[in-house]
């Protein structure tokens, strides 16, 4: 993907300029490690063929054929489970590169996509409430729930969505970095945008792992 493809935006990540009064508050993408991970399942695929490559002389013990006769086998199965881990990993990248998160005053704008990008909008009236979770080194997932009445795609919006939530799909900003500070800009958006006055805590202050974040307010701790 080249960076022509996105030529068209007056702003990375934003399909036209924001209306006069609205602020880009942050901007970012996913780490595409994460995504190859928990997203791609990368870490599964691995351990997946591994387990078929050490079982290889296990079978030809059992079977009681020579357990030279298992390199072969081993070798291709390895060879197989490289490339599909490149596979993936690749895919991983590609989605990261080709994805903006933007959070303004007045909404959430994901931008993905790799071979057809697409940008959904999301304004604070349509978000209920928001999440985080928190991880070891700084990154994590933000969650956002549509309130009823409002839906998204999963297949869509997949994998900027909440895992296995497909009867309510919850947008997702997913694996962003330095996600304390990011929940922390969200929230304070949410807050302004609903005229409330809640005392706002400091990043490191809602790290909580599935913290929830009520529309307009930081959490409560």
């Amino acid at each position: 993907m080249s960076h022509d493809d996105f030529a068209f935006e007056p702003i990375p990540g934003l399909p036209a300029l924001p209306p006069e009064g609205e602020t880009v508050l942050w901007q970012g993408a996913p780490d595409w490690r994460g995504l190859a991970w928990r997203a791609f399942h990368l870490r599964e695929v691995g351990f997946y063929f591994a387990a078929l490559v050490a079982a290889q002389p296990v079978l030809a013990l059992m079977q009681g054929t020579p357990v030279v006769a298992s390199l072969l086998p081993m070798l291709w199965i390895g060879m197989a489970g490289c490339v599909a881990s490149a596979v993936l990993g690749t895919l991983a990248w590609l989605s990261a590169r080709g994805t903006v998160y933007t959070i303004t005053s007045r909404r959430l704008v994901m931008r993905f996509g790799i071979a057809l990008p697409m940008t959904i909008n999301l304004p604070f009236s349509v978000i209920g409430e928001a999440g985080l979770r928190l991880r070891r080194g700084g990154t994590g997932d933000i969650p956002v729930g549509i309130v009823a009445g409002e839906r998204v795609s999963y297949i869509v919006v997949w994998p900027h969505v909440r895992p296995w939530r497909l009867s309510r799909p919850a947008p997702m900003l997913r694996d962003v970095p330095e996600a304390a500070r990011v929940a922390d800009i969200l929230a304070r958006a949410l807050a302004a945008h609903v005229g409330s006055a809640v005392p706002m805590r400091q990043p490191a202050a809602i790290a909580a792992n599935d913290q929830r974040l009520p529309q307009g307010m930081a959490a409560a701790g």
